[in-house]
């Protein structure tokens, strides 16, 4: 199978709101009254509905439906949208996430429990102090999905997606075209032989890492934060119907190496010791599956932080979107700490290091 990408486009300045109003009186007995609110990256659009009762609920329009949000191998979209298959998944195993309250898929319609509007991100501006208790929270919540999953049931879409090493590959491609031929900064001609072979083995590398449930975009934009019982917040994920198999800590770099927070390392290693400890790594593995884990930590960073801020670029370009650019320079920062963790003990990071560094100067940092 090819790799393929979703094709993006600029959101209509419209959405046709008759079928919504239609499933909201037939479910709620109610007429429509919406308001849009903020997307993100994706075609999505999402509006407030007001239910009786002085209630809310969340509309979510998808106008390719099941297509996938990301970039992946090209699978069957016959079945149920992903996003429904996996919330259900994700919810018999105990990991919080929306209910879902009507559903008119064949006309792009979904109204899901409205969380509110604090995700991780924006809950910390607010409650700086809460940062640890919670990303301790969010690497335990990991750390207990992986194992609830590790068995998939039989034809799960889960299980039917892989980041094998076309996709990754493509992946590292995708920064090339748009984080640095699109910018202007284009490899050497005697760097590209080089950048090559090494990205080939880097995608193999990353292939073959032990594999298991990913969320795949597991971050502070994609975390709701949401007041519970006795002062514990509830974390809810979102945006998880791009969900495949894949190395363990794809999502904990999508989380600790957050192209949207800034950690330091003792922090980051923290976390990942939390995880450790969830994970069981050290009755599975011995002690020195800890020392294993942050190497394939920094490993899973630089494939993954580079597709970011080629992402970023292509969404600018591509979606005439803009508001991500700010984020490409921090995110190419993170690979170059990365590689300078990495440099001393393997040549081929070492020499990307040195390829990325001529290319693109003080933004490797």
């Amino acid at each position: 199978m090819s790799v393929v990408s979703p094709t993006l486009k600029a959101p209509d300045a419209e959405v046709s709101k008759d079928r919504l109003a239609a499933l909201v009186r037939a479910k709620f007995g109610a007429d429509l009254h919406a308001t849009e609110m903020p997307g993100g990256a994706s075609t999505r659009r999402y509006f407030r509905v007001a239910l009786p009762g002085g209630k809310t609920a969340v509309a979510m329009f998808v106008p390719e439906g099941g297509r996938p949000e990301e970039v992946q191998k090209a699978h069957d979209s016959s079945k149920r949208w992903p996003f429904l298959e996996v919330r259900d998944l994700l919810a018999e195993h105990g990991v919080d996430v929306p209910d879902v309250l009507a559903e008119d898929t064949e006309h792009g319609w979904l109204v899901i429990e409205d969380l509110g509007d604090d995700t991780l991100a924006n809950w910390l501006l607010k409650h700086p102090d809460e940062r640890e208790a919670l990303y301790r929270q969010a690497v335990r919540d990991l750390a207990r999905a992986q194992n609830e999953l590790a068995v998939l049931p039989e034809g799960s879409v889960v299980a039917s997606r892989t980041f094998d090493f076309d996709l990754l590959r493509w992946e590292i491609e995708h920064f090339r075209e748009w984080g640095l031929d699109a910018r202007d900064k284009k490899l050497a001609p005697e760097d590209v032989p080089r950048w090559n072979a090494i990205a080939d083995r880097l995608a193999r590398r990353v292939a073959d890492l032990p594999r298991g449930f990913v969320h795949r975009d597991y971050q502070s934009r994609n975390i709701m934060v949401v007041p519970g019982d006795a002062d514990r917040r509830r974390l809810v994920w979102i945006d998880f119907q791009d969900a495949l198999l894949g190395p363990r800590v794809y999502d904990l770099v999508a989380l600790l190496n957050d192209s949207y927070q800034e950690f330091d390392r003792a922090f980051v290693e923290a976390r990942l010791s939390d995880y450790a400890d969830a994970a069981a790594l050290s009755r599975s593995f011995g002690e020195e599956s800890r020392s294993r884990l942050l190497h394939e930590f920094d490993l899973v960073t630089v494939q993954r932080k580079l597709k970011d801020a080629g992402r970023f670029v292509f969404i600018d370009r591509q979606k005439g979107n803009p508001s991500f650019l700010k984020f490409v320079t921090p995110t190419i920062k993170k690979v170059g700490a990365a590689l300078a963790r990495l440099a001393p003990h393997d040549p081929d990071m070492a020499e990307l290091r040195d390829i990325l560094a001529r290319t693109l100067g003080e933004e490797l940092g």
